[in-house]
């Protein structure tokens, strides 16, 4: 079993758009501006959204974060939107999800100009990918597509399963491990809460990619030999032993499943991490006008 390392890896990285950045502002390019809207004060969110700003510190970027209260309207979300849709020092941006239910997703993203939507997330911007067109990718898959690649997995050829069909994680991923490229050229089968006969489909799975937000429910039944794990989930579980009272838990038992695998992915310190440098990565292009001229 191998280590696919988040931690070590989105260190390598950020160095790397680090020394891309110096190039390009040494030469007259403009600094790289990542803007955020968080709305309310969800604790996960909090911390995600903390641990961008840090990144953007770390090399070079600008970073903007606006924070709205957890009661604001949609018009209001919007407004803030379109407030960064036309300020021309801000490259990229996102929103934070989760949303408050009272405000739709869909019509929020569908806001983003798709020119400054580094989340990947327009309409746009995943029909291009679905067309094999210049896009922002999701940053999700993007990261785990950079963990197969730099480890060199083999991907041509094998059978792919995600399990999860979310428009942030299970379908992308699925359209970009089944794509003409490398990696890609899988098999793919995508199962979710409807699924019959789970346990039996994983079992047939070269490359496992489990995004359902349930902690620990993939144990090593599920897991064929040799298979390569890569688990997206991550989830607060109450846990008095620690110090914060929680523990993070992926959507795979790790202690269980690991020894079957030929690589697999930890939690923390995996996806989620190379979630970061597929959002920075996509915001460099944004300032280069890479996708969007």
């Amino acid at each position: 079993m191998q280590l696919l390392d988040g931690k070590a890896l989105s260190t390598i990285i950020k160095s790397e758009i680090k020394q891309q950045v110096e190039e390009w502002t040494a030469t007259g390019g403009k600094k790289p501006h990542l803007a955020a809207i968080l709305v309310g004060n969800d604790g996960a969110s909090e911390t995600y959204v903390a641990s961008k700003i840090r990144s953007c510190e770390e090399i070079g970027f600008s970073s903007t974060l606006v924070r709205l209260n957890p009661d604001v309207t949609e018009t209001e979300v919007l407004a803030a939107v379109q407030t960064l849709n036309n300020d021309a020092d801000v490259d990229g941006f996102i929103v934070q999800l989760p949303l408050p239910k009272h405000i739709s997703e869909n019509t929020i993203m569908e806001a983003i100009h798709p020119a400054k939507d580094v989340d990947g997330f327009h309409p746009i911007n995943v029909g291009r990918m679905c067309k094999g067109l210049p896009a922002y990718l999701s940053a999700t898959p993007f990261g785990i597509l950079e963990m197969l690649q730099r480890a060199t997995i083999e991907t041509s050829g094998k059978h792919c399963v995600v399990i999860g069909r979310s428009q942030i994680v299970g379908l992308p991923m699925s359209i970009l491990m089944q794509r003409n490229a490398n990696p890609g050229n899988c098999t793919v089968t995508i199962c979710h809460s409807k699924t019959q006969n789970l346990k039996e489909i994983c079992q047939t799975a070269d490359i496992l990619i489990v995004a359902l937000g349930r902690p620990e429910f993939v144990t090593a039944d599920y897991v064929k030999e040799g298979a390569v794990v890569v688990d997206v989930g991550i989830t607060r579980v109450a846990d008095p032993s620690k110090k914060s009272g929680f523990a993070i838990k992926g959507d795979v038992n790790f202690a269980d499943v690991a020894p079957k695998t030929s690589y697999i992915t930890p939690v923390p310190g995996g996806v989620g991490l190379m979630t970061i440098c597929g959002l920075l990565t996509n915001t460099l292009k944004a300032t280069r006008k890479e996708i969007y001229s």
